[in-house]
């Protein structure tokens, strides 16, 4: 049996708890909800890549968040918001042209099982791959980002040759 201590303990933390969460709803969030627009994307390998990615890594990795309704509810909201900020900034496929890519290490942690993480799996089960789409979907992510390296390094390549023709000249 619980003793009245405790049952009046429980009751006080209870409501304690219940006035906090609604109170954090009124708490301003400086996190915007509209994306950024895209500017540029790796030249993807197969459209199943990009379609594996946007619906295992999109809503992180990319300026195409779909956000589910518990996203206006704090304190997930909170945790979503920074998985979020800090996914685009580890590694944005939709501003490819911008930033060091990161994508190197995309496939190794799509294989290790460290991404999705696991708090988006729990309520994303359609980004929960088996093995054999995992071993595919990592396959694809080193084509694409292998690629996208050389291209870019080729890019660079042309981008030294032209400034050296161009002091050639002077």
């Amino acid at each position: 049996m619980i003793k009245p201590f405790y049952k009046k303990f429980f009751k006080v933390f209870s409501i304690s708890l219940f006035i906090s969460l609604v109170i954090i709803q009124f708490i301003p969030s400086s996190f915007s909800r509209t994306n950024p627009p895209i500017t540029g994307e790796p030249a993807w390998d197969a459209p199943a890549t990009r379609a594996t990615f946007m619906k295992a890594c999109g809503d992180c990795h990319s300026n195409e968040t779909v956000y589910p309704w518990y996203s206006q509810i704090a304190p997930v909201s909170l945790l979503i918001e920074d998985d979020i900020r800090d996914g685009r900034r580890h590694f944005n496929i939709s501003e490819w042209d911008k930033s060091a890519h990161g994508g190197d290490d995309a496939a190794e942690e799509v294989q290790k099982g460290s991404m999705p993480i696991g708090l988006y799996l729990l309520m994303h089960s359609e980004a929960n791959l088996n093995a054999a789409d995992k071993t595919k979907f990592a396959e694809g992510l080193q084509r694409t980002f292998r690629a996208s390296s050389e291209n870019d390094e080729e890019a660079g390549n042309t981008e030294h040759d032209e400034r050296e023709q161009k002091e050639e000249r002077k």
